[in-house]
Formats: C-alpha cells, structure tokens, sequence
C-alpha cells in the first residue's frame, strides 16, 4: 500500500463534524456553535497535517473531542479579554495601549446603556453636533481657535491632507517618512489621502532652503512629523515649526505638525521630555495632530487642535463622516478632558499615574512581589533596576528607571511566560537572558494577588 493509500485510510477514521461536536459537548456548559466551528476547525487542520505528512494525530474520539472542547472554550471567551500587564511597557501596542480611567470606563457604559443626547440640545428641542462639548473642551485646555475628532491619528492625518491638499504637493523631509506599527507607511497614507508626496532634503540632514526651493504652485501643505518611534542622531540637522511658520504664512500654505503622541501636561519637571501637544501652535503650525489614546491616556481618538479656516475645511470633508466616532468614544474623551481640566489628570488617568508613578511606590509593589512569588519556593527571586519603557510609538529612547522582579525557573524562561499567558486573568511578564522580569509600573495594587495566583497556579 503506497502512502496516499495509508493517508486516506486514516481519513476515513475521522469522525463527521456533528458526531465530533455532539461527543465534546457532551456535560454541557459549551455552546452548539462553538463546538460545530471548533470540529471543522480541528477536523480540517487534522486532514491538512495528515496530508503534508507534518503531523501523526491521535485519532481516537477521546482526544479529538477534548480537543473540541479546549478549542469551544476558546471560541466563548469574551474578546478583547482582560490581561494583566506586567512587561512594563505602559503603552503597549498589543495590549490596547492606554487603559481607560474608570471614570472614563463608565461615561462610556452609561452612554453604551441607553439613549443619550449625542445630536440634540436638549434646551432648544434641535439637532445639535454630535463633537461641539468635547470641542470646547479641547479649546479650553489647548487654546486652540478649533478643534475636531476622529476615529484615529493616521485619520486625523489622512482627513488633513485630504481636505487641505488632495491633488497637490505635501512637503516632507526624507527624514521624517516614518513607519508605524503594523507596516503602516507614511508615503501610502498620504497617497491614499489622493495626494501627491513631495520629499525634500536627506534622510539626516534637511534645511529651510530645501523648503523654499520645493515651494510652488504645485504646494498644498507643509508636513511635519514627529519621529515618535526612532530617533535620529550624529550628523544631522532639521527646520523647526518656528523657522518653517514665517515661509508657510507667507506662501499661504498651511503647516501641519503630526505629533503622533500628545500630552497636555508639562511632562518635562518628571524627567519626560515631551512637551504640551498645545506647544507647535505656539511655535507657528496651523494645525496640530495626535493619538487619544497614548500620552493622553483617553480612548483611541484622533485629535486636531488649530486654525478655525483649517478645521473647518477638514470638518466639512465628505471624508470626516466616514471617520467620525461613535458616543463610547465621546463619552470617555469627555470625562478624560474634564479631569485633565480639573487638575485631576495624575491621580485619575492610569497612564500618568504609570509615567509619574513615585520610586518609593514602585519599590513598595515590587518588594511584596518578590516576598510572596519566593515563598512558592520553585524559583530563585531576587530585586534588579531595569527600565520600563513608554511604548506605543513615543519616547523611545526614554528609560523609565525602577525595579523588577526577576524569577529564575529551573526550567525555560518562555515556557514559564507561557504559561502564565494561559493563566485567567493572563498575565503578560517579560523574558531576558534565561529569566522572567515581572515590571511593577504598569500593575495596580489591586492586582498584585491575581498575578502571585496565576504563577502559583503552575506549580500545584
């Protein structure tokens, strides 16, 4: 018998997929929808691996069907799920970046729970703008003329060049062509904002005459964009929005300032060197762009601060209605803004509660950690200084210092990792040179005994 003769005889065994789920599901607790999807699921990854000659399954219907059932649980989780961050990356990209302040969390249920006044001013009886509370609250802690909100930072971006320079030129130094996360490419979100990139000066060293020798009729928008995820060092040399504002007033082209991460706190007394997102107004930019959800610590949001004739123009775009946010967002910006407007922002958003957060503190977490992970007694634990980082494409080259805990398995370090991202709730940790780094930053008090359990639970 050949060996396509042997695969098709162990095709034969597999089980249809109704037997397969009605046998999983057998002591109920899983729903029929999650094991019929779990049995295709298992049954055409078993033929595949049987096909390639990969894999030698078990095909006896007890495994298959524990199988199922591991694969329904899954299906059935909540999505996203909560997790426990213990890396220390406090803006870290897979993990949703910024958590919501509870405040913010429940502005956003309550707005979620029923119907609410979005589009209506309730003292005239009249459709009102859906954006024109947060607006002003955005003017009120930036002084900007105007300001506008969409969905994300590259919408703020693509609905900016789009309103303002579709079919025209956009100056760009080549040093600023950036790319973000997920391979996002500057250059293809201009091209989809239908227009055209004009890149002036080298990759390390761009000067005002490179501007002024690229401006023409052909301009319709001066781009500068904060390189928030590299720095650029050595020989080098930039414009700033300063130097640029005199030669854009003067050719009628308005200068737009992507910041992609913004703040309105004065950062820099704590040792973080990132100004108020408010500042490149001051320095000359028309416009000025950046996330919600990063150093602001609000809900994904793309935020535009600057000239009412700009903001208007984007705000009248066909485009910002595609990119509008719904009322979960509004309601949690709202409340954001209101605590940063009430002085409230350190001790109520998470994130500057992170950034901020005092060495005292940190090295009270982290003693208790490394005290109760060290009575398991499966582990060598010991205190080290290592730096957190900010994450989320801002400051990085920025080292936050503070202890960790570090844990010395007798066996692997990732396999250790694993396991504890299999822990309920998860918890994510770092690995560095054979061991486990548990980052105390970016965990809450509150979470410190679901994080001793979930490394306890491996060692039952």
């Amino acid at each position: 018998m050949d060996r396509s003769d042997g695969v098709n005889a162990r095709f034969r065994q597999l089980p249809a997929v109704d037997r397969l789920a009605e046998l999983a599901g057998q002591g109920g607790g899983l729903a029929r929808w999650s094991l019929l999807e779990a049995a295709r699921d298992l049954l055409d990854s078993t033929r595949a691996a049987m096909h390639a000659g990969t894999d030698s399954p078990d095909l006896s219907l007890e495994v298959l069907a524990e199988r199922v059932r591991a694969l329904a649980r899954r299906l059935q989780q909540p999505c996203p799920r909560r997790v426990l961050n213990a890396t220390g990356v406090v803006l870290h990209t897979n993990l949703g970046r910024a958590p919501l302040a509870q405040g913010a969390a429940r502005a956003a249920a309550t707005a979620a729970a029923g119907y609410s006044d979005l589009e209506l001013d309730l003292e005239t009886g009249e459709r009102g703008s859906r954006l024109d509370r947060v607006r002003k609250l955005l003017c009120l802690l930036s002084g900007a003329e105007d300001a506008l909100v969409v969905n994300n930072g590259a919408a703020a971006l693509v609905l900016c060049v789009d309103a303002l320079a579709a079919g025209r030129e956009v100056l760009l130094s080549r040093g600023e062509l950036v790319e973000i996360g997920g391979s996002f490419r500057l250059p293809e979100i201009l091209e989809s904002s239908r227009a055209q990139l004009r890149e002036i000066g080298t990759t390390n060293r761009t000067h005002l005459w490179d501007y002024q020798q690229a401006l023409g009729p052909e301009t319709g928008l001066i781009l500068k964009v904060h390189r928030s995820n590299f720095e650029l060092r050595g020989f080098t040399h930039e414009v700033f929005l300063r130097e640029l504002a005199p030669l854009a007033r003067e050719r009628g082209v308005p200068l737009v300032e992507d910041r992609g991460s913004g703040t309105f706190l004065d950062l820099r007394p704590h040792g973080i060197p990132e100004r108020e997102a408010w500042s490149g107004l001051r320095e000359g930019a028309d416009l000025v762009l950046f996330s919600g959800d990063k150093l602001l610590g609000g809900p994904q949001a793309g935020i535009v601060l600057g000239s009412r004739k700009w903001v208007e123009r984007m705000r009248r775009s066909p485009l910002s209605r595609a990119l509008r946010v719904d009322k979960l967002t509004l309601a949690a910006l709202a409340w954001t803004l209101r605590a940063l407007l009430e002085g409230r922002g350190q001790e109520s958003l998470p994130v500057l509660r992170m950034l901020l957060a005092s060495p005292e503190e940190l090295q009270t977490r982290a003693e208790r950690l490394a005290k109760e992970l060290a009575k398991q007694g499966w582990a060598k634990v010991s205190l080290e200084n290592q730096g957190s980082v900010v994450g989320g494409g801002a400051l990085p080259e920025l080292e936050l210092a503070g202890p960790v805990v570090r844990i010395e398995p007798d066996g692997s370090a990732s396999e250790l990792a694993r396991g504890l991202r299999g822990a309920e709730p998860p918890v994510l940790v770092r690995v560095h040179k054979d061991a486990v780094l548990v980052d105390p930053r970016t965990l809450q008090d509150s979470e410190l005994e679901a994080v001793i359990e979930a490394f306890a639970s491996l060692f039952r």
